[in-house]
């Protein structure tokens, strides 16, 4: 029993849905699973330990800095309540703003909480405010240890995770939703995790953060892309509705391809350490999602597919898993195997 559990868990974790023809009520662990939508976690998860892994790379390459362990732990930790509470803050704004209904995108590629029946608005309410009381606890926390400044990260974070569907700004009905994306995992999260860890922000810093927030991007993007006919009908101009399918699928292909000229350009100034290099592995499975990316979406999906009516998201999450995850090793190996480019040695 326990092991149809896991296999149940893992599949909810990679896939944000539940097993195929599943007929027993889901167990709590799969339900606020899905609810979170914990499957997009390992996203906020990698943008904190990068910003870790640069800390370490600093303190064992340069002595540039001195990492706290502890409150660096504490940071990716709060960044994922912080995910979880986004991902059900907008659940909560969309549903009661009239977008999320059983017909719409969000309610036929995985369970939606309300809208499933598996929570109140108010039970969904009551969770996101547990979750931002988890967030303060974690923030004063931190903030009497570095001081205010942890403050601007944290509301910055915040503001774009409320006013991303709220009103009455809604950044994502005006095209903002992906920059904010952007803004959120790369310097905020990253950086701020930088911060938190070691009480310094180094200038080059905020110029390494940029690659995974582009990978990021791409997946929201991608969300966007396959959503176009839908949130034009409903008036949401978000990027891919102002650009344009075509146009959307080519400027997705663009920040994916950015990824690597920015990770290589840093090692080789020094600014991150060589084994970084490791992301270019990552290039076989660029090249399958740009092929991907050059086709409209298939009219029906593919046998055994997960999570239709969504397509080019999944295939942007993959290369940005792989890509994130080869970039998370190469900075291990920085920290922890470091060695120098001869051009830098002196």
């Amino acid at each position: 029993m326990f092991a149809q559990r896991l296999r149940t868990w893992r599949y909810v974790f990679n896939t944000a849905n539940l097993p195929e023809g599943m007929t027993v009520p889901p167990d709590a662990v799969s339900k606020w699973l899905v609810i979170t939508r914990a499957a997009v976690f390992t996203m906020t998860i990698t943008s904190g330990l990068i910003g870790g892994l640069l800390a370490v790379g600093a303190e064992q390459l340069r002595g540039e800095v001195t990492v706290q362990w502890g409150y660096l732990a504490l940071a990716v930790v709060g960044l994922v309540v912080a995910h979880a509470a986004n991902n059900m803050i907008n659940d909560f704004f969309d549903m009661t703003g009239g977008v999320d209904t059983p017909g719409y995108v969000r309610a036929l590629y995985a369970p939606h909480p309300v809208l499933s029946g598996w929570l109140t608005k108010r039970q969904l309410g009551v969770a996101i405010l547990i979750a931002n009381a988890i967030d303060l606890a974690i923030l004063l926390v931190l903030m009497a240890a570095r001081g205010p400044l942890v403050a601007a990260f944290a509301l910055a974070g915040l503001f774009i995770s409320v006013f991303y569907v709220a009103p009455p700004i809604s950044l994502k009905r005006i095209g903002l939703g992906e920059p904010g994306v952007f803004a959120v995992w790369g310097p905020l999260m990253v950086v701020g995790t930088f911060f938190v860890a070691t009480g310094e922000i180094p200038g080059w810093v905020w110029i390494a953060s940029l690659p995974y927030a582009i990978l990021v991007t791409t997946v929201l993007f991608g969300k966007h892309i396959d959503k176009i006919e839908p949130d034009t009908a409903l008036g949401i101009r978000t990027m891919p509705v102002i650009l344009g399918e075509r146009r959307a699928r080519l400027v997705a292909q663009v920040l994916m391809v950015a990824f690597y000229p920015i990770v290589i350009g840093a090692a080789l100034v020094g600014w991150i350490g060589p084994w970084v290099l490791l992301a270019l592995l990552g290039l076989p499975r660029l090249v399958a999602v740009l092929r991907t990316y050059s086709r409209p979406k298939p009219e029906s999906p593919p046998q055994s597919y997960v999570g239709w009516p969504l397509w080019f998201v999944g295939y942007a999450f993959i290369h940005t898993r792989r890509a994130g995850g080869l970039l998370i090793l190469g900075l291990l190996l920085n920290a922890f195997l470091p060695i120098r480019l001869p051009w830098l040695a002196a």
